[in-house]
């Protein structure tokens, strides 16, 4: 079994809550260590993962964007 996990979230086509929402669910089901992709196209998205990534004290190792996607990299810490 791989050490590094990357899990992803498709968020696309989602408006917030939402993709925050999903996402918090998601690292909850991960185990410190491991990575999480997410994809959203809701423009608010981009400062709302920002926010929640560090205000709960995990890393966000990348953000990029593609047209309208956000793509995070999420790295659970705790």
């Amino acid at each position: 079994m791989s050490e590094s996990t990357e899990k992803k979230l498709d968020a696309t086509g989602l408006f917030c809550p939402e993709p925050v929402f999903r996402t918090k669910i998601e690292i909850e089901r991960m185990q410190v260590g491991e990575t999480l992709t997410v994809s959203a196209d809701d423009p608010a998205a981009e400062d709302d993962i920002s926010r929640w990534v560090t205000r709960n004290g995990h890393e966000l190792l990348d953000m990029s964007k593609n047209g309208d996607v956000i793509t995070f990299q999420i790295k659970k810490v705790k």
